[in-house]
Order: structure tokens, then C-alpha cells, then sequence
């Protein structure tokens, strides 16, 4: 790659680490283990009704 060509990857994701680094006090806040469990039983509804189906 030639010295002089500028690919800007650190630059570009320099506006993504400081806009996920800000936490919003607004911000809706939902526990990780809340997303698996809902997830989960997401998945036994749908094997559940593709069974009864």
C-alpha cells in the first residue's frame, strides 16, 4: 500500500467508540440474561405451535 493513501479505518471508527462510550441517562436498560430467557422461551413457543400445527 503506498504511504501517501490515507484508508481511514482508525478514523472512521473513532465516531463509534465515542458514541458507544456515551451512556444516555434516557436510555431504555435491559439486563442480558432478560434478552437470553426471552429468546429462549421464544423458541419453545415456536417449536411448541410448529408441533400442535
Amino acid at each position: 500500500m503506498d504511504k501517501g493513501q490515507n484508508t481511514g479505518g482508525l478514523m472512521s471508527s473513532a465516531g463509534l467508540v465515542r458514541y458507544f462510550d456515551s451512556e444516555d441517562s434516557n436510555a431504555i436498560r435491559i439486563d442480558p440474561k432478560t434478552i437470553i430467557v426471552f429468546g429462549v422461551l421464544l423458541g419453545v413457543v415456536v417449536q411448541l405451535l410448529s408441533f400442535i400445527a
